[in-house]
Protein backbone atom coordinates (compact mmCIF):
# COMPACT_ATOMS: atom_id res chain seq x y z
CA UNK A 1 0.00 0.00 0.00
CA UNK A 2 1.47 3.09 -0.92
CA UNK A 3 1.76 6.54 1.21
CA UNK A 4 -0.16 8.08 -1.25
CA UNK A 5 -3.13 6.02 -0.87
CA UNK A 6 -2.93 5.37 2.86
CA UNK A 7 -2.81 9.38 3.83
CA UNK A 8 -5.60 9.71 0.82
CA UNK A 9 -8.19 7.30 2.08
CA UNK A 10 -7.09 9.28 5.59
CA UNK A 11 -8.54 12.02 4.55
CA UNK A 12 -11.77 10.09 3.15
CA UNK A 13 -10.90 11.23 -0.81
CA UNK A 14 -12.16 9.72 -3.56
CA UNK A 15 -11.63 9.36 -7.23
CA UNK A 16 -13.30 8.49 -10.44
CA UNK A 17 -10.34 8.92 -12.61
CA UNK A 18 -6.64 8.38 -11.69
CA UNK A 19 -3.78 8.65 -14.20
CA UNK A 20 -0.12 7.97 -13.75
CA UNK A 21 2.85 9.14 -16.21
CA UNK A 22 5.78 6.97 -15.96
CA UNK A 23 4.63 3.61 -14.67
CA UNK A 24 7.88 1.40 -14.75
CA UNK A 25 7.03 -1.78 -12.85
CA UNK A 26 3.21 -1.82 -12.67
CA UNK A 27 4.18 -3.49 -8.92
CA UNK A 28 5.87 -0.06 -8.31
CA UNK A 29 3.36 1.98 -9.40
CA UNK A 30 2.16 5.01 -7.37
CA UNK A 31 -1.94 4.60 -8.16
CA UNK A 32 -1.95 0.70 -8.05
CA UNK A 33 -4.35 0.67 -5.00
CA UNK A 34 -6.68 3.07 -6.62
CA UNK A 35 -6.59 0.40 -9.60
CA UNK A 36 -7.60 -2.41 -7.82
CA UNK A 37 -10.26 -0.52 -6.16
CA UNK A 38 -12.07 -0.44 -9.38
CA UNK A 39 -10.98 3.48 -10.19
CA UNK A 40 -10.58 4.15 -13.95
CA UNK A 41 -7.16 4.60 -14.51
CA UNK A 42 -5.24 6.09 -17.44
CA UNK A 43 -1.55 4.42 -17.46
CA UNK A 44 1.44 6.36 -19.59
CA UNK A 45 4.90 4.34 -19.89
CA UNK A 46 7.24 5.36 -22.54
CA UNK A 47 9.19 1.55 -22.54
CA UNK A 48 7.17 -0.52 -24.53
CA UNK A 49 8.71 -3.66 -23.19
CA UNK A 50 6.87 -2.99 -20.08
CA UNK A 51 3.48 -2.72 -21.17
CA UNK A 52 2.40 -6.09 -21.49
CA UNK A 53 3.34 -6.57 -17.91
CA UNK A 54 1.27 -3.40 -17.36
CA UNK A 55 -1.51 -4.59 -18.93
CA UNK A 56 -1.21 -8.33 -17.17
CA UNK A 57 -0.86 -6.82 -13.86
CA UNK A 58 -4.09 -5.00 -13.91
CA UNK A 59 -5.79 -7.42 -16.29
CA UNK A 60 -8.81 -6.77 -13.79
CA UNK A 61 -8.46 -3.24 -13.56
CA UNK A 62 -10.33 -0.63 -15.62
CA UNK A 63 -7.51 0.93 -17.05
CA UNK A 64 -5.94 2.33 -20.65
CA UNK A 65 -2.34 2.11 -21.36
CA UNK A 66 -0.31 4.16 -23.56
CA UNK A 67 2.73 3.32 -24.51
CA UNK A 68 4.57 6.67 -25.22
CA UNK A 69 6.38 8.90 -23.64
CA UNK A 70 5.49 12.40 -22.92
CA UNK A 71 6.96 15.73 -24.71
CA UNK A 72 6.44 18.84 -26.53
CA UNK A 73 5.07 17.25 -29.43
CA UNK A 74 4.11 14.47 -31.08
CA UNK A 75 6.79 12.67 -32.87
CA UNK A 76 9.87 10.94 -32.15
CA UNK A 77 12.11 11.36 -28.96
CA UNK A 78 14.82 9.84 -27.74
CA UNK A 79 15.54 7.95 -24.52
CA UNK A 80 18.35 7.26 -22.20
CA UNK A 81 17.94 3.54 -20.35
CA UNK A 82 18.93 3.75 -17.17
CA UNK A 83 16.45 1.36 -15.26
CA UNK A 84 14.13 3.37 -13.41
CA UNK A 85 15.35 6.49 -14.14
CA UNK A 86 15.48 6.34 -17.91
CA UNK A 87 14.71 9.80 -18.80
CA UNK A 88 15.18 11.62 -22.46
CA UNK A 89 17.91 12.19 -23.77
CA UNK A 90 17.91 16.08 -24.36
CA UNK A 91 17.44 16.74 -20.96
CA UNK A 92 20.91 18.11 -19.04
CA UNK A 93 19.32 17.14 -15.72
CA UNK A 94 17.78 14.10 -14.37
CA UNK A 95 17.95 11.72 -11.26
CA UNK A 96 20.36 9.38 -13.31
CA UNK A 97 22.95 11.95 -14.75
CA UNK A 98 22.97 13.85 -11.50
CA UNK A 99 22.67 11.40 -8.53
CA UNK A 100 24.06 8.46 -10.62
CA UNK A 101 27.15 9.81 -12.62
CA UNK A 102 25.50 8.13 -15.80
CA UNK A 103 26.75 8.69 -18.91
CA UNK A 104 24.78 8.91 -22.04
CA UNK A 105 26.38 6.51 -24.82
CA UNK A 106 24.20 5.53 -28.61
CA UNK A 107 23.97 1.78 -27.00
CA UNK A 108 22.07 2.82 -24.48
CA UNK A 109 19.22 4.66 -26.11
CA UNK A 110 16.43 4.09 -27.39
CA UNK A 111 13.69 5.93 -29.92
CA UNK A 112 9.85 5.74 -28.64
CA UNK A 113 6.88 7.67 -30.06
CA UNK A 114 6.06 11.03 -28.33
CA UNK A 115 2.18 12.71 -27.48
CA UNK A 116 1.26 16.01 -26.02
CA UNK A 117 -0.08 14.73 -23.34
CA UNK A 118 -3.88 16.96 -23.70
CA UNK A 119 -4.01 14.30 -26.58
CA UNK A 120 -4.42 11.42 -24.19
CA UNK A 121 -6.06 13.78 -21.19
CA UNK A 122 -10.00 13.90 -21.87
CA UNK A 123 -10.27 16.64 -19.11
CA UNK A 124 -11.51 14.14 -16.02
CA UNK A 125 -8.52 12.89 -14.25
CA UNK A 126 -8.94 13.90 -10.19
CA UNK A 127 -5.66 12.26 -9.68
CA UNK A 128 -2.47 12.55 -10.88
CA UNK A 129 1.02 10.90 -10.39
CA UNK A 130 3.70 12.32 -12.59
CA UNK A 131 7.34 10.42 -12.55
CA UNK A 132 9.24 10.81 -15.72
CA UNK A 133 12.70 11.90 -14.85
CA UNK A 134 12.66 15.03 -15.28
CA UNK A 135 10.24 15.70 -17.90
CA UNK A 136 7.47 16.08 -15.43
CA UNK A 137 6.90 19.79 -16.58
CA UNK A 138 5.81 18.78 -20.13
CA UNK A 139 2.71 16.67 -18.45
CA UNK A 140 1.43 19.96 -16.32
CA UNK A 141 2.15 22.36 -19.10
CA UNK A 142 -0.35 20.82 -21.44
CA UNK A 143 -2.81 19.40 -18.79
CA UNK A 144 -6.72 20.26 -19.88
CA UNK A 145 -7.92 18.67 -16.53
CA UNK A 146 -7.63 20.12 -12.94
CA UNK A 147 -6.58 17.17 -10.64
CA UNK A 148 -7.60 17.46 -7.04
CA UNK A 149 -4.35 15.96 -5.93
CA UNK A 150 -1.12 16.06 -8.05
CA UNK A 151 1.74 13.97 -7.13
CA UNK A 152 5.24 15.55 -8.78
CA UNK A 153 8.62 14.05 -8.75
CA UNK A 154 10.55 17.28 -7.65
CA UNK A 155 14.08 16.46 -5.80
CA UNK A 156 16.27 13.66 -4.52
CA UNK A 157 19.49 13.52 -2.83
CA UNK A 158 21.71 16.08 -4.95
CA UNK A 159 19.10 16.28 -7.71
CA UNK A 160 16.35 19.11 -8.28
CA UNK A 161 13.76 18.77 -10.80
CA UNK A 162 15.00 21.22 -13.92
CA UNK A 163 11.54 22.49 -14.60
CA UNK A 164 11.05 23.29 -10.85
CA UNK A 165 10.56 27.22 -11.60
CA UNK A 166 8.11 26.26 -13.84
CA UNK A 167 5.98 23.76 -11.81
CA UNK A 168 6.18 25.96 -8.60
CA UNK A 169 4.34 28.86 -10.96
CA UNK A 170 1.82 26.52 -12.61
CA UNK A 171 0.83 25.45 -9.17
CA UNK A 172 0.64 28.43 -7.94
CA UNK A 173 -1.04 30.19 -10.98
CA UNK A 174 -3.79 27.40 -10.84
CA UNK A 175 -4.34 27.49 -6.92
CA UNK A 176 -2.30 24.17 -6.00
CA UNK A 177 -0.59 23.99 -2.59
CA UNK A 178 1.76 21.27 -1.00
CA UNK A 179 0.80 18.80 1.17
CA UNK A 180 3.52 16.78 1.37
CA UNK A 181 6.95 15.71 0.46
CA UNK A 182 8.77 12.22 0.25
CA UNK A 183 12.19 11.17 -0.89
CA UNK A 184 11.85 12.46 -4.22
CA UNK A 185 8.10 13.28 -4.86
CA UNK A 186 6.08 16.50 -4.09
CA UNK A 187 2.26 16.41 -3.51
CA UNK A 188 -0.22 18.74 -4.01
CA UNK A 189 -3.73 19.28 -3.86
CA UNK A 190 -6.25 21.65 -5.48
CA UNK A 191 -6.95 24.52 -3.08
CA UNK A 192 -8.92 24.10 0.09
CA UNK A 193 -9.71 19.74 -0.50
CA UNK A 194 -9.18 19.62 2.87
CA UNK A 195 -7.60 21.38 6.11
CA UNK A 196 -3.96 20.65 7.06
CA UNK A 197 -3.15 19.19 10.38
CA UNK A 198 -0.52 21.08 12.90
CA UNK A 199 1.49 17.98 12.63
CA UNK A 200 1.40 17.91 8.82
CA UNK A 201 2.66 21.42 8.64
CA UNK A 202 5.06 20.42 11.29
CA UNK A 203 6.58 17.59 8.99
CA UNK A 204 6.83 19.07 5.80
CA UNK A 205 8.75 22.01 7.67
CA UNK A 206 10.87 19.18 8.99
CA UNK A 207 11.09 17.16 5.72
CA UNK A 208 12.48 20.33 4.12
CA UNK A 209 14.53 21.12 6.51
CA UNK A 210 16.18 17.53 5.96
CA UNK A 211 15.95 17.26 2.04
CA UNK A 212 18.13 20.39 2.25
CA UNK A 213 20.51 18.97 4.37
CA UNK A 214 20.79 15.88 2.17
CA UNK A 215 21.17 17.66 -0.46
CA UNK A 216 24.07 19.98 0.75
CA UNK A 217 25.75 16.71 2.20
CA UNK A 218 25.73 15.16 -1.33
CA UNK A 219 26.97 18.22 -3.09
CA UNK A 220 29.70 18.64 -0.43
CA UNK A 221 30.85 14.89 -1.14
CA UNK A 222 30.93 15.53 -4.49
CA UNK A 223 32.98 18.67 -4.22
CA UNK A 224 35.57 16.42 -1.94
CA UNK A 225 35.67 12.92 -3.99
CA UNK A 226 35.53 14.58 -7.72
Amino acid sequence: MTELYKRLKAKGCSFNHVCEVGVYLPETSNIADFIKDGVRATLVEADITLVPKIKDYFKEGKITVYPVAIWDYNGKLKLSKAAASTFVSDLHSSPALTNDNYQKTDDSSFEVECRVFSDLDDGTIDLLSVDIEGSEWYVLKNLKSRPNVISVETHGKSYINPFLDEIRVWMDQNTYVIWYKDGSDSVYIKGNLFPFTLSEKLLLGYRNLWLNFRRNKSNFKKAVFN
